[in-house]
């Protein structure tokens, strides 16, 4: 028999790249549905939450303004190293949502799916809501979608990982970044996918990801005039109302709480959501002596 002992992971927060302690030096026991102890995972503080949007907002710049066609390589370099470590991840959804290995799998492969799903978008989005607009007037009347900016995402509380997948991929794929506040009670799932980013081609502080208690979190992300925008999807309906008053402060974009089959096809709200509408006007002119326009 092998008497060495078994090296227990530490989980860190991922922001800007790297994977910082919570500034508080807090954690919280993170237990499997059974109630069992999974891992100590941190606990962040209101600090930690800003640290997060200064690094998102520096991100932000060279993000947006990437080619839709580099941002998709880039999210699918994210699915192929999901793919890699498929069964770590089976084993964290499984312990965190309380499910068989054949469920678990399954909602891995789905994660997977839907990584793919949205690099594909990247460059086909702008198509579908942008264009050239007929008007009455000798003009060129052009428009086209722009990222929002910095957004704040309250991940799903039940769905650990598709769920969080769900809600943001569609937040980076347009050109935004994010500031990610993971599951409460499964938050190791996201921890992980943190791992992955940082060992993909996701620039540094694209994407950050905060855990512990979601209210604690959300309240000064909401409030923040740096945060353009609010999802908020796992935030339960008292929380919800209360977020969305205080993003009101700087008219943040706020996507509200609904029911949603996450294993369903998603469609484009998601992107759009985020997505503001650049119009552009332009005089057309005379070409030569013939008057003829273009």
């Amino acid at each position: 028999m092998s008497d060495r002992l078994s090296v227990f992971k530490t989980y860190k927060l991922y922001v800007g790249g790297k994977f910082p302690r919570s500034e508080s030096g807090r954690v919280y026991e993170v237990t499997d549905s059974k109630g069992n102890w999974l891992a100590n995972a941190p606990l962040s503080s209101r600090k930690d939450a800003r640290d997060a949007v200064v690094a998102a907002r520096k991100a932000f710049g060279g993000w947006s303004g990437a080619t839709a066609y580099n941002r998709g390589q880039v999210l699918y370099r994210v699915a192929e190293m999901l793919e890699g470590r498929r069964e770590q991840f089976v084993r964290e959804v499984a312990a965190a949502e309380g499910l068989s290995k054949s469920k678990a799998a399954a909602v891995v492969d789905a994660t997977i799916d839907r990584w793919v799903w949205y690099a594909g978008w990247t460059d086909k989005i702008t198509q579908v809501v942008g264009g050239a607009n007929p008007v009455a007037g000798p003009y060129f009347n052009l428009s086209s979608p722009e990222p929002t900016g910095v957004v704040a995402v309250v991940a799903p509380q039940e769905s650990s990982f598709l769920g969080l997948v769900s809600v943001l991929a569609p937040v980076i794929a347009t050109g935004n970044t994010a500031v990610v506040i993971a599951s409460e009670k499964a938050p190791l799932p996201a921890l992980s996918l943190g791992e992955v980013l940082a060992t993909s081609d996701v620039p540094g502080g694209v994407v950050n990801i905060l855990t512990g208690r979601t209210a604690e979190i959300a309240a000064p992300l909401a409030a923040h005039q740096d945060v353009n925008a609010i999802d908020l999807a796992g935030a339960d309906e008292a929380l919800a109302k209360e977020l969305e008053i205080a993003a009101a402060d700087n008219l943040k974009r706020v996507l509200r709480p609904q029911a949603v089959d996450h294993f369903e096809a998603p469609g484009t709200g998601r992107m759009t959501a985020f997505l503001e509408t650049k119009t552009v006007w332009h005089p057309t002119g005379s070409l030569g002596a013939s008057g003829s326009s273009y």
